[in-house]
């Protein structure tokens, strides 16, 4: 598989740990170099969903400093920096090396470093005299976050808000389309493919993929070009196909409430750079890791959190069986006879018993950490009955509207003002016509739950510009049967709702990137627009460029969620034979923090009630 993102990456910073030596088959350097790693913040976010501190110690990495921190001189020492090629960056770089703080210094940008900011260096270790001290610079290209193997990040903080903006002026938009493209340059260096690009028309969908189709045309004409897999025509059965949208192609699924294991994790508990904090059983906070690592996470993140309750008791009961197991084996012979040839079946039982403990012991640890995460969990559905907003919410979607008396029960009922304010927005979406009496009593009770209602005013008011915000092309009410089917095929769903729907319902994106990977002949997506980095100019048009693909990424401008990102991985495993699907996006968001986005731009309009402005939160 060309597409293999995590590992790729994970060997680009292996190597870079050892001093840009080539590593042999243990994955470590022919000889061991002891050396320092220093990094700042967004590098340090890159390597930790991919390397622990046990890792650094394999590699050599004795000691590991943020470049802002004082940091005291450590002789005869090696330092390995990986930073992004910035001014205050390139500065602490020369303050360190005129210092002499280490002995040599091998410099790693996150991405090409402009050439500027080079000189910049050169001139300045050369007036201090510490020029020698630099040993090499490279640029690495590894300005993104890989948070599972087909999950992707640029973490590049509220694009939304940058791109929507109706006052930013044309150089801010470019500026912040630079910078994606930038992000997915990294990304197909990396993995050192060159896709076939396809997107809707307008919007900054369009204007991402002209840029990066230029970006990687110039790249494939200079000298060192990291993209020499075959040069030529290769059939698209070979090649992936790179498809880009805006967060404006489908709204909703970043509003909506989710009710499978993962979306709710990240939803609820803030799931970032895989792992979260939460209350643990005997009080106090505890920190947990949910990745590739962690088999229950792998094997049902994708499932509804009734069923993952189940699993979970399941795995605890398997668990006792396997332990009650060992004991009975290795528990003697209840006083019978002894003889010798009992002592050899006795010590085969024990020998298994010990080497069957340290699995034992990891199960245990497992279960005990998703029953903590799912104890929490159900605190919060109860609490703010999440099950009912998820439900209720997709019942819209597919309807198309909420009887009144349910509408506003929802928003007088349990939940938080943010729950209430997604609630509210998404009844917006859904409706195919506003009541304007509806509306104002929807508006009435935010009021009276003191809920700031510029997300809500903002989204009314795109609405009422006629912006088509259910799906790519609302023509009909099918497209807008998004996701609800996967959500509630399940037993919790009334009879009367499953024969509404289809059993491929699907989100907008995920039944898009099926269109475009089959590359038959779909209205949805005819008009979509190709380009090709690898083809001339005037020949984008060709056949070959149509698919079928085995391989895709999926890229959503403005912000992405795990609701999607398990759309598309279930749609890759349905296939045969199975594809291969990455999503990526320009940050990872929560339903709160997409809104949190959606209510600033309604300030920066003038619209709503603001009763205080949103903290922009962190993102991954």
């Amino acid at each position: 598989m060309a597409l293999n993102l995590r590992p790729k990456q994970t060997e680009c910073i292996i190597r870079m740990l050892n001093l840009n030596q080539p590593v042999n088959a243990t994955g470590t350097a022919n000889e061991e170099v002891y050396k320092i790693l220093i990094y700042d913040k967004f590098c340090q976010n890159i390597l930790s969903p991919l390397i622990h501190v046990k890792d650094l110690r394999k590699h050599g990495v004795t000691l590991y400093f943020l470049i802002d921190k004082d940091r005291k001189p450590v002789h005869d020492v090696p330092a390995v920096y990986f930073v992004q090629p910035s001014q205050p960056n390139i500065q602490r770089i020369i303050a360190d090396a005129s210092r002499s703080l280490y002995d040599t210094f091998h410099l790693n940008f996150s991405s090409s470093i402009p050439r500027p900011l080079l000189e910049d260096l050169a001139s300045g270790t050369l007036n201090s005299e510490s020029i020698e001290r630099i040993s090499k610079v490279h640029d690495q290209y590894l300005e993104f976050v890989t948070l599972e193997d087909n999950l992707f990040s640029l973490a590049q903080k509220s694009n939304y808000v940058q791109l929507n903006d109706p006052s930013a002026g044309d150089r801010e938009i470019e500026e912040i389309i630079e910078k994606i493209v930038s992000g997915l340059f990294c990304v197909l260096a990396t993995l050192a493919v060159v896709p076939v690009i396809r997107c809707p028309r307008g919007g900054p969908a369009e204007m991402v993929a002209s840029a990066l189709d230029q970006r990687l045309r110039d790249h494939l004409l200079s000298k060192n070009n990291l993209f020499s897999e075959g040069g030529g025509f290769m059939t698209s059965f070979q090649r992936p196909i790179l498809c880009i949208f805006d967060r404006n192609f489908e709204l909703s699924v970043g509003i909506q409430h989710d009710f499978r294991y993962r979306p709710l994790v990240h939803d609820v508990l803030g799931l970032r750079l895989n792992r979260l904090s939460v209350q643990g059983e005997k009080g106090g906070m505890k920190s947990f890791e949910l990745d590739s690592s962690d088999p229950f996470w792998v094997a049902n993140g994708s499932l509804e959190f009734p069923e993952v309750a189940v699993e979970i008791e399941t795995q605890l009961n398997k668990y006792k069986r396997d332990v009650d197991e060992v004991n009975r084996r290795t528990g003697g012979t209840d006083g019978a006879e002894f003889d010798g040839t009992d002592m050899i079946g006795n010590t085969k039982h024990l020998m298994n018993a010990v080497n069957s403990l340290p699995e034992l012991t990891e199960r245990k640890q497992v279960i005990d950490k998703h029953t903590n995460i799912a104890t929490v969990l159900l605190g919060e559905i109860k609490e703010r009955s999440l099950d009912s907003y998820a439900k209720k919410e997709s019942d819209m979607i597919i309807r198309g509207g909420i009887d009144r008396n349910e509408l506003l029960g929802v928003l007088k009922g349990k939940g938080s003002k943010m729950d209430k304010l997604r609630f509210a927005i998404i009844y917006l979406i859904s409706c195919e016509s506003l009541n304007q009496s509806e509306v104002e009593a929807v508006e009435a009770a935010l009021k009276e739950s003191e809920v700031d209602t510029c997300a809500f005013q903002y989204v009314k008011k795109m609405k009422s510009l006629n912006v088509s915000l259910a799906s790519a092309n609302s023509a009909s009410r099918n497209n807008i049967v998004d996701w609800a089917g996967k959500l509630y095929g399940l037993g919790a769903v009334t009879a009367g709702m499953k024969n509404l729907l289809s059993s491929d319902s699907q989100l907008a994106l995920t039944r898009t990137i099926e269109a475009l990977m089959e590359g038959r002949p779909n209205p949805e997506v005819d008009s979509y627009m190709v380009f090709d980095p690898r083809a001339p100019k005037s020949g984008a048009g060709s056949s070959h460029l149509k698919g079928p693909f085995k391989e895709a990424i999926a890229f959503m401008i403005g912000g992405g969620n795990y609701v999607e990102y398990g759309s598309l991985q279930e749609l890759a495993q349905r296939q045969q034979p199975v594809k291969h699907i990455i999503y990526g996006t320009t940050e990872m968001l929560t339903g709160a923090e997409f809104v949190d986005q959606l209510t600033l731009l309604g300030q920066k309009m003038g619209l709503g009630s603001s009763i205080s402005a949103p903290a922009l939160a962190p993102t991954q």
